[in-house]
């Protein structure tokens, strides 16, 4: 009988860290460690939070009383690499080196494949990252943006929307790359994409475009941005913090919490009621956007990520969208449970690691 293979996942998140210890691909221990504002807002830069990340980790770890020595691998969440094929990717210093640099921009899950690689380090197992943010699958014509010396990227929360829509295949007994989806993944960044022939052909990437969300911005006036870019009130630095990490939500209501939203909105806050009805509306509308990729033949639209938790936004948002056909709902993420599985087929040669 082969023993058992112990995996780690580790998945930062804008104000979280989940965790998974895995046995094969069964969860074994999981937990979702909560990042307050005031906590984050020691750190002037998100790779700055490695140390703090990691110490959070470890002692939720030690609680359990697990063993670390047991461990096979350590895999953590991809972050903004360069544009890349979906798989598996053995952490390497050339993906340490890009990520530290942030030369794609600062995320959280920039520290996925660094505290990964640092955890696994003490034990001299290898580490992993799994369908990075940076997985590039668009077509040609996607990319064109309306002027030359701006090209659209792909850059999304790549893990969990190949996961939900490989699972709504395998629950509809059909494959992957014989449906037509729209995915969108409710997230503290929210990001719709076009699935056809097993590829996202077309991505909303949630840094430059789609709907607005807890606290990105999402796409803005491109000509009001240009004129707040040289009123001299920001530099880039600063602006970028301002509309990727405290805009959206954020700006608006001063919580990046979609439960403090609706108890807002049951308390008779009529703010917060625009607010929440805007995003359901943006959303709504960026979803209709991807109907015409898909020439409006659509197999079905999954909703998913964090947010797909609250029963009132999906609600409100398959109102306005049910004329486009089905419509399933996969509440929070499958991410963790995604990285064990590819980090476990590698290990048990099922397929092949790729190299960065």
């Amino acid at each position: 009988m082969n023993p058992p293979v112990f995996i780690l996942a580790v998945n930062p998140g804008n104000t979280s860290t989940k965790i998974g210890i895995f046995e094969d691909t069964k969860c074994i221990f999981v937990r979702n460690i909560q990042h307050g504002d005031e906590e984050l807002r020691k750190f002037s830069s998100v790779m700055l939070q490695k140390d703090y990340r990691t110490e959070c980790i470890l002692s939720e770890i030690e609680k359990e009383r697990f063993d670390l020595r047991t461990l096979n691998c350590v895999v953590g969440r991809g972050g903004l690499l360069r544009a890349l094929k979906s798989g598996t990717y053995l952490i390497n210093e050339n993906m340490l080196s890009d990520l530290r640099k942030a030369e794609r921009g600062e995320h959280a899950s920039n520290l996925g494949a660094i505290i990964a690689y640092e955890i696994a380090s003490k034990y001299n197992i290898p580490s992993y990252i799994v369908d990075p943010v940076a997985v590039d699958e668009m077509d040609e014509i996607a990319r064109i943006s309306g002027f030359a010396e701006i090209e659209r990227e792909s850059l999304l929360h790549a893990l969990n929307t190949k996961a939900v829509a490989k699972r709504y295949a395998r629950d509809t007994g059909r494959k992957y790359e014989e449906l037509r989806l729209i995915v969108a993944h409710l997230g503290s960044g929210i990001s719709i994409s076009a699935h056809t022939g097993g590829r996202m052909v077309d991505v909303l990437n949630p840094r430059d475009e789609g709907p607005f969300s807890p606290d990105r911005s999402g796409g803005l006036p491109a000509l009001k941005l240009a004129k707040l870019c040289f009123s001299g009130k920001y530099d880039y630095k600063t602006l970028e913090k301002r509309l990727f990490g405290e805009g959206g939500i954020y700006s608006y209501l001063g919580t990046r919490d979609l439960r403090k939203v609706m108890e807002m909105i049951d308390s008779g806050d009529q703010k917060a009621r625009m607010i929440f009805d805007a995003m359901v509306y943006q959303i709504s509308n960026y979803i209709g956007y991807m109907a015409p990729v898909l020439k409006g033949r659509i197999d079905c639209i999954i909703l998913t990520g964090g947010m797909a938790n609250e029963k009132r936004l999906t609600d409100a948002i398959s109102e306005r969208i049910s004329f486009l056909g089905n419509i399933e709902v996969f509440p929070g993420e499958d991410e963790l449970q995604a990285l064990a599985e590819g980090a476990y087929r590698v290990i048990k040669n099922e397929e092949q690691v790729m190299i960065y």
